[in-house]
């Protein structure tokens, strides 16, 4: 074997990586196109398109990603996962979708003032959980805010997320369908979401363990880890789908996407992990720094789809900047640079 090409060294897991992501991103277009065909076959609305059907599609990376970390014993590395993709969907992938399009990308008021709303709630519920867990589930030889987070505990965001469903389905009962498009092969379509997701499984399961393996090798907390690159990979997916979607002039299914996939992450992905491994710990002082930046981002988003109701060229500019500076900021926390979250 080549030096340097182990699958165990450092530059094979990295190879690994970059072979999962394309993985993910080939499983994640399978799993999107059939939900969007299927969505269309049913006759559902745009916006429960988008931040149902789809939004649920493209996130099956990350609730895989917090699956299989919490199976392996790293849940740091999941909810840092679905943290930093939160991030990511919230400033770069409405930014590179108002780019990819010659106009504004168009909003309505059902989404600004219902899906970007709620998903405000939904970041407040997870906050209001790991607050929960370090008062009634504090963790005696642990951190000074350390708390465990108990499936009990899991059960609020996902009660929470059932509200968010009735809500949706409210509007489904109102909705006035067109007819479907024919030429739908509805048991086809099935059949290609199944092997979507068998797909992202197996890419999810190698890319998490290569993630964590270069954490461990060059000294890098597992949760900084999951915000930035794994954070990343599984992001992909919803990249693809907004841009897509804003392209075919489907600018609120696009934006739609963004925050249904970011509601069902803090909602769903979280507290499925900790049901499968029963409970699972939190540093307060970690989670609430990057629990900020996330909503200081959400507040950026709804300013700029507030004015006018569109994004522009000059807000996606200013949203990917952001996300800049708070990867400018991980890293400065990694070398130690700065020390705004304890214990990093």
């Amino acid at each position: 074997m080549v030096p340097g090409l182990s699958p165990s060294s450092p530059f094979g897991h990295v190879l690994l990586i970059l072979l999962a992501s394309g993985a993910v991103w080939v499983g994640s277009d399978w799993l999107e196109s059939s939900a969007e065909h299927l969505s269309a076959h049913y006759g559902l609305p745009a916006v429960v398109q988008g931040s149902i059907v789809v939004a649920v599609g493209s996130s099956f990376p990350e609730l895989a990603s917090v699956v299989v970390a919490a199976l392996g014993g790293s849940f740091d590395l999941g909810v840092g996962a679905i943290v930093g993709s939160a991030i990511f969907n919230i400033l770069v992938v409405p930014g590179v979708a108002g780019l990819a399009t010659d106009d504004a990308l168009d909003a309505n008021r059902t989404l600004v003032y219902k899906e970007a709303q709620f998903y405000m709630v939904a970041v407040a519920a997870l906050i209001v959980t790991f607050a929960f867990a370090v008062i009634y589930e504090p963790i005696p030889e642990g951190p000074p805010l350390g708390g465990s987070i108990t499936r009990e505990l899991a059960v609020v965001p996902l009660c929470l997320y059932g509200l968010y469903l009735f809500i949706q389905w409210q509007d489904v009962s109102d909705h006035e369908a067109e007819e479907p498009p024919a030429g739908i092969a509805v048991g086809r379509e099935w059949l290609t979401l199944a092997a979507g997701l068998a797909v992202i499984l197996v890419a999810v399961e190698a890319l998490v363990g290569s993630v964590e393996a270069l954490s461990v090798t060059f000294g890098v907390p597992s949760f900084l880890a999951g915000v930035t690159v794994l954070a990343a990979a599984t992001s992909l997916p919803d990249t693809l789908v907004s841009v897509r979607a804003a392209r075919s002039g489907k600018a609120v299914t696009s934006l739609g996407n963004v925050l249904g996939s970011n509601t069902f992450d803090l909602l769903v992905a979280v507290p499925l992990g900790v049901l499968i491994v029963g409970a699972a710990p939190v540093d307060l002082a970690v989670a609430v720094p990057m629990l900020a930046v996330l909503t200081l981002a959400t507040v950026l988003l709804f300013t700029a789809l507030r004015t006018d109701l569109s994004l522009s060229g000059g807000e996606s500019w200013a949203l990917i900047g952001a996300y800049g500076l708070f990867v400018a900021w991980v890293v400065a926390e990694t070398v130690g640079a700065t020390n705004t979250i304890p214990g990093v």
